[in-house]
């Protein structure tokens, strides 16, 4: 073999193209995603399309509705202008209050109840894989049902009013209150836990002065977020029958009172901005 040859193939050899030289390398082409990447990528794009399609297929959306929306949106505007603000004192200001009962009530009941099922589902406070799966269980049946499906079940065994109110909204809380408190005992630090288990502190104990200081910013955090969400979501129990401002709503609705209608939503609309400022500070002070 000729000197040229044996030097075409040493340079193939160690990754040169044929016909360069030493001292031009291949031109390599970098990628993000090798290949099984972009395939998983391309049918997780595709799946995502199938089902907006198949969606807008099964909704079927009516498009001479949609034509006039607009217009529709500017009549009822017009239906609501101006609001009739005498109406506050005799048929809103007593249902907002009972709103925000039911959301503090059901706030503190569902705190009650969920403390136990959050201990009972951390792994390092009950060490006891039946009971963590039955609490989980639980928590997990109480955020499946929305909050309106629990108000109608109430509604069914103690009649319309507030107490039905209460109890969906105590209910629907106890998932969310549950779970994260439980998490929040799953990531506490073992250091001073197993100190105290050293000294022989009973199990009262552990939880009070072990647990308790780490999850207390959690723990007021969440309650506070949940009272939030409460809030918002006991002022639509009313069109259910379960109390509240949504009882006020759902009444100027069925008369078409549309002017009443935009003082009930204001009413909501300033309760809510009200409530997010007060957790807000609140936060603050304690967290």
């Amino acid at each position: 073999m000729s000197a040229p040859a044996r030097g075409r193939e040493a340079a193939q050899g160690v990754g040169f193209a044929p016909g360069s030289t030493p001292g031009e390398g291949i031109r390599r082409e970098w990628r993000r995603f090798t290949p099984t990447q972009r395939l998983l990528r391309f049918i997780v794009y595709l799946s995502v399309v199938m089902a907006v399609v198949v969606s807008i297929r099964t909704v079927e959306i009516i498009p001479e509705f949609l034509y006039d929306a607009p217009e529709q949106m500017r009549d009822l505007f017009e239906r609501m202008w101006p609001m009739d603000l005498a109406h506050y004192r005799v048929g809103v200001h007593d249902a907002l209050m009972e709103t925000l009962h039911i959301a503090t009530l059901g706030t503190l009941l569902s705190i009650v109840l969920a403390l136990p099922l959050g201990l009972m589902a951390a792994r390092n406070v009950t060490p006891i894989p039946v009971l963590n799966y039955v609490a989980k269980l639980l928590l997990v049946s109480s955020r499946s049902v929305n909050s309106l499906v629990w108000a109608l079940l109430f509604i069914a065994v103690f009649g319309p009013g507030a107490l039905a109110g209460m109890l969906a909204i105590a209910f629907r809380s106890i998932g969310f209150v549950g779970k994260l408190f439980g998490e929040a005992c799953e990531e506490a630090n073992r250091g001073s836990i197993e100190a105290l288990k050293a000294a022989g502190a009973p199990w009262l104990s552990v939880l009070r002065y072990g647990y308790w200081p780490q999850v207390k910013p959690a723990f007021w955090a969440l309650v506070l977020l949940r009272w939030d969400i409460n809030v918002r979501e006991s002022s639509v129990l009313g069109l259910v029958g379960a109390g509240g401002i949504g009882v006020a709503l759902n009444t100027a609705m069925n008369l078409f009172q549309w002017e009443r209608v935009a003082v009930v939503l204001l009413a909501i609309f300033t309760v809510v901005i009200i409530a997010e400022i007060i957790v807000t500070q609140i936060r603050k002070r304690l967290i």
